[in-house]
């Protein structure tokens, strides 16, 4: 099965992995790697966050979300 992980190769060749999960197998194990063009990010903890925020806008746009959240909102 193939996982997904963010990284960032360093000058030395050694790959820093911004979120690889603590129950990864620390064995040598065989990775394909894609270089992009994008610019790494300033703080990297936000990257995440904003590469699913599209995703999220879907749930959070919807009408039953509104209802759910709408005892938070200030009475009109």
């Amino acid at each position: 099965m193939l996982r997904t992980y963010e990284a960032v190769l360093q000058p030395n060749g050694s790959l820093q992995f911004l979120d690889l999960p603590a129950t990864t197998t620390r064995k040598p194990c065989r990775v394909l790697v894609t270089f992009t063009n994008e610019p790494l990010p300033m703080d990297t903890a936000l990257c995440g966050a904003s590469l699913s925020e599209s995703a999220l806008a879907q749930d959070w746009l919807r009408d039953e979300e509104d209802a759910a959240w709408s005892h938070l909102q200030a009475v009109k």
